[in-house]
């Protein structure tokens, strides 16, 4: 049977005031690829990698400069029991 390709779309949420909250794309209604966080004055207070709406890979916190505070790395999920 064949797989039906979902195409992606790109997707912006905002604050209250306008500003862009968080932007990335969607896939069937999912998070994928690199989306990001923003705060109220427009710096990045979170980024990372989404693999069919699973957080995936390297994701930065920044603080409140906009600098590099930590780096967490997460684990894909498995896809059987052991």
């Amino acid at each position: 049977m064949a797989t039906k390709r979902t195409s992606k779309k790109k997707h912006v949420e905002y604050h209250k005031d306008g500003s862009v909250w968080a932007k990335g794309q969607r896939a069937g209604g999912v998070p994928v690829g690199y989306w990001e966080w923003l705060r109220l004055d427009g710096t990045k207070m979170r980024s990372g990698h989404f693999e069919s709406g699973e957080q995936i890979g390297e994701w930065t916190t920044y603080d409140k400069k906009g600098q590099v505070y930590k780096v967490t790395k997460i684990m894909p999920k498995a896809t059987h029991d052991a």
